[in-house]
């Protein structure tokens, strides 16, 4: 087994010495060299550029101009008033209140009223400055009046026939009361009431 070892390592050597003297070796080692040379490494692939960010523009706010301030009215130097003037009194004696509510149950009371009121035909021929008549009515859901109960009366047959014959030709208004509207109202009879309804 040395004999052996020994023989193939001088052979080994033999060999070597002679490529070394006939430039094996170092015609091998150039053609290697030329061709690590000859072929260099490949390049790699650019990197993708990325794409190019797009700011999206802002508009401007327009500018406001600043308000007009108005200069301050000038004062005319201050007119001496004139004297009052009286007025005549509007105010009549015995007259009856107008009603200026808004409440729908007094506003269809007086259209009641002024329904009889207008539609009453009294004696002329008799001085009835002081005569007044009450009489309790009953109203319906339709407008329907009936039913009168006499509170007070005149004291003149005359007179107290002309109340009853109104009562009897009005019997219905033309709408039906409101929701809250009682069942029973009063209606008063007298001149001044006739006189004013009358007027209106």
């Amino acid at each position: 087994m040395i004999i052996s070892f020994t023989f193939h390592a001088l052979l080994v050597l033999v060999l070597a010495y002679f490529a070394a003297r006939e430039g094996l070796i170092g015609q091998a080692a150039k053609k290697i060299a030329v061709q690590l040379i000859k072929q260099p490494p490949k390049p790699k692939p650019p990197a993708p550029k990325p794409p190019p960010v797009v700011v999206p523009k802002v508009a401007a706010a327009p500018k406001m101009a600043p308000p007009k301030v108005a200069a301050p009215p000038t004062m005319a130097p201050p007119t001496v008033a004139p004297p009052p003037t009286t007025l005549p009194s509007m105010v009549f004696g015995g007259g009856r209140d107008v009603i200026s509510s808004s409440d729908p149950v007094q506003l269809y009371k007086g259209e009641i009223e002024n329904a009889m009121l207008s539609r009453w035909d009294r004696p002329e021929d008799i001085d009835d400055g002081s005569f007044v008549a009450e009489v309790q009515v009953m109203v319906a859901q339709d407008g329907a009046l009936s039913h009168p109960v006499w509170e007070t009366g005149s004291g003149n047959k005359r007179w107290d026939d002309s109340v009853r014959q109104v009562l009897a030709a009005v019997t219905k208004m033309d709408g039906p009361p409101p929701t809250n509207f009682p069942p029973r109202i009063t209606i008063k009879f007298d001149v001044q009431d006739a006189a004013q309804s009358l007027f209106q």
